[in-house]
């Protein structure tokens, strides 16, 4: 009997449920099929770049792992300081060279190197330094990996993504920018844990007090100043985005950003910023559900007020979170590494997740400024891109990201690629 695998068709003439839920994009190809070993190069070796490259190798996800980078002596340091930890990690052949033929037959090339900011310099000054290394940086990528994915993680990532697009001649869909699936994660943060909320716990705090129907019961379970009194990381969390305690017009809203907590493994991860990965990325809050139920919906269909001005506030704690990090530290760099190895797991072993990354946006969700890049939830597997998510979209949001998109089309049309 010849083996099946799960069909997405359902319904009369096997209607296919899963072109329905994605759009196709353009420009593609097909991933290559072999069984070689997996090879993951790393382009860069500064903090971002070593965090990557650590991160991928305590989570097993490459049989070869390439380093490369313009300082022999720095690059050779980071080799064997990875290798002399191979009794505790991962059997994984670690590889380094300022020669880019160290790279040929990766799966995937992960590009942190870029240019830092001089202080007093434009953006666009900036942005011409970097695509003077790219040009040096992804030809030679593509030649020796012409079947590989590149990601690109160097800010401004948008900008460079397109860059590496035009540069390497792949097609859309193997050409990812890390893009917002970081910002997406401290969104996610904010709400959950800086509520100092764990879903487990909260699961069990519910099922303590009896079943709580997530549209009803959950109202009054929260409502209660008494079970308020069991998470002071609400209070706090209160004062930073603008909300008094006890003031009526707040206490749903509140019981609101609970919830989306509870429901963290669920739907929370449709919480998603998007857009560029900078000040103008745009949180889609119409996007998280409690139980199933859209958050703003239900608030507008049950007449719940609520401010703009506080989900404004979080979103604005999401942009600055990445400087916040950088005056305290000097640099970002951990997560990340996590969220690039999320990406380069859900690539590699063709997991067909949801990732909010910076990918070739035209025609999508009323996007026509052109060839800009920026991050929209897309379905990512072994060939790259898949397709793009139809998530609904609020008029302003909508609007918020055409906006988005002409900000870095502006800034593209300046550097004459």
């Amino acid at each position: 009997m010849q083996k099946s695998s799960s069909s997405a068709s359902f319904g009369p003439e096997g209607l296919n449920m899963a072109q329905s839920f994605f759009k196709p994009i353009q420009q593609t190809s097909s991933p290559s099929s072999n069984n070689r070993q997996t090879k993951i190069s790393v382009i860069g070796t500064g903090n971002v770049g070593m965090a990557i490259a650590q991160t991928i190798l305590t989570q097993d996800l490459t049989d070869i792992l390439a380093l490369v980078d313009a300082k022999p002596e720095k690059l050779r340091g980071e080799m064997l300081d990875l290798q002399h930890a191979a009794a505790f990690l991962p059997r994984t052949k670690i590889l380094a060279s300022v020669d880019y033929s160290v790279t040929e037959g990766s799966d995937l090339c992960i590009v942190t190197a870029g240019a830092r900011q001089i202080s007093g310099e434009s953006r666009l000054n900036l942005l011409q330094r970097n695509l003077t290394l790219f040009r040096d940086v992804i030809p030679p990528l593509a030649k020796y990996s012409p079947d590989s994915i590149l990601v690109i993680v160097s800010n401004p990532v948008d900008v460079l993504t397109y860059v590496a697009w035009k540069l390497s001649g792949f097609p859309a869909n193997r050409v990812i920018g890390s893009g917002t699936n970081l910002d997406s994660s401290r969104f996610r943060f904010l709400i959950a844990d800086h509520l100092d909320v764990n879903a487990q716990d909260v699961q069990d705090v519910s099922r303590g007090q009896g079943v709580v129907d997530p549209t009803i019961g959950l109202w009054r379970l929260l409502d209660s100043s008494e079970n308020m009194r069991w998470y002071p990381g609400i209070v706090k969390q209160i004062s930073k985005v603008g909300c008094k305690l006890g003031d009526p017009r707040q206490a749903h809203l509140i019981s609101i950003l609970f919830a989306v907590s509870i429901e963290l493994t669920i739907s929370f991860k449709q919480a998603y910023i998007v857009g560029e990965h900078g000040d103008s990325s745009v949180a889609l809050w119409s996007s998280i559900s409690v139980g199933g139920v859209p958050v703003l919906s239900f608030l507008e269909k049950q007449q719940i007020v609520y401010e703009k001005e506080t989900l404004e506030n979080i979103h604005k704690a999401v942009v600055e979170s990445a400087y916040e990090v950088i005056s305290l530290k000097g640099y970002t760099s951990w997560a990340i590494g996590y969220s690039v190895a999320n990406l380069a797991r859900t690539l590699l072993r063709d997991q067909r997740k949801i990732h909010p990354v910076s990918i070739l946006a035209k025609g999508f969700y009323g996007i026509d400024e052109g060839e800009v890049f920026l991050s929209l939830p897309a379905q990512l597997g072994r060939g790259g891109v898949i397709g793009i998510t139809n998530v609904h979209l609020t008029d302003e949001e909508a609007q918020k990201l055409r906006d988005s998109a002409k900000t870095i089309a502006e800034v593209q049309s300046q550097l004459g690629i």
